[in-house]
């Protein structure tokens, strides 16, 4: 498959979308193949949706964007703290915060083998793994989560919690789990206005409240610390304005390379969620979705987004709401 694709937005449903993110979407993706989906996390708008056949589609192996849902899980199984050290063989050890900056695959395969296979799909399920994450979002179709562990051959849970072997995950799950992350613990259904009277009316729809509260401060480093200095540190070629925290994912099946960055802006004024799937040869993998997120940051940045962005009702007095979400 090639890594490059001419219209691939042609026939995208735009009439709800906002219409900056949109454009800054379209002109951060450029001729790759893939995908880019904003959520306002606060709400679950999608506010973009680039490529919409893909963004719905049946999704694909999440690659190391799979390490979120385990360093999850792990944290609320009170396995780990971010600064627990993890033997990874011989005389190395590595805590969470590097492990998810540099995305450590021998980490996550040792948490796999503690949790074991129950645990780690449960949290997987209750992350919204294997479900719709939209609502009634037309020809959203579903990824899936295996009912059993995948054969030892094929790697067992470890491979599974390192590079989400056996899973097909679509955008927006992990946009929706990202943005649980963003606003504090609330997974919603995602929701897509096709039309200006749909955003007036907008209202948010929730699914269930997730108990990362606690966790949340405890991945964020690692999030944080995969732009700054890790492997999406390509994002930084571009935008440095305002801290992004996001998680990279690369890997391949059956010869089709994959590459996923989902990330939020951390601002004053509120945050915006930003999924990118790249799918194709050679030029597809993770760091370059994270530099198309960074043109994309850029592009929201030099058009006053993040000082009007959507969703940020004003109070009385006129100043915009903040999030307070950690």
């Amino acid at each position: 498959m090639s890594s490059f694709a001419q219209d691939i937005a042609s026939g995208d449903v735009i009439a709800g979308e906002d219409p900056i993110v949109r454009q800054a979407a379209i002109d951060a993706l450029g001729n790759m193949n893939g995908t880019v989906v904003a959520i306002e996390p606060t709400s679950g708008r999608v506010l973009t949706m680039v490529n919409q056949k893909l963004a719905l589609s049946s999704g694909a192996q999440p690659c190391s964007t799979i390490k979120l849902s385990v360093a999850l899980a792990a944290l609320s199984e009170g396995l780990i703290s971010k600064d627990t050290e993890v033997a990874l063989g011989g005389h190395s050890r590595m805590n969470l915060t590097e492990a998810l900056a540099h995305s450590n695959n021998a980490y996550f395969e040792a948490l796999g083998r503690r949790l074991g296979f129950e645990k780690v799909a449960y949290y997987a399920h209750e992350y919204g793994l294997g479900e719709l994450a939209g609502y009634d979002i037309p020809n959203e179709q579903l990824g899936s989560y295996p009912d059993a562990v995948i054969p030892e051959k094929l790697g067992g849970v470890s491979k599974m919690c390192s590079f989400g072997e056996g899973i097909s995950m679509t955008p927006l799950q992990l946009g929706a789990l990202v943005a649980a992350i963003a606003n504090g613990g609330t997974l919603y259904y995602l929701q897509h206005p096709t039309t200006p009277e749909e955003v007036a009316n907008f209202q948010p729809r929730v699914k269930r409240m997730l108990d990362i509260s606690p966790a949340i401060p405890e991945i964020s480093d690692g999030m944080a610390g995969a732009v700054q200095y890790g492997t999406a540190r390509s994002l930084r070629l571009n935008f440095n304005e305002e801290e992004i925290l996001g998680k990279t994912g690369t890997c391949s099946h059956d010869g089709t390379r994959f590459g996923w960055f989902a990330s939020y802006a951390n601002t004053n004024v509120g945050r915006i969620v930003v999924v990118v799937f790249l799918q194709g040869g050679r030029p597809t993998f993770g760091p370059k979705a994270a530099q198309i997120a960074g043109r994309m940051y850029r592009d929201m940045f030099d058009h006053n987004f993040f000082i009007a962005g959507p969703g940020l009702p004003t109070d009385p007095t006129g100043v915009k709401n903040v999030s307070t979400n950690p």
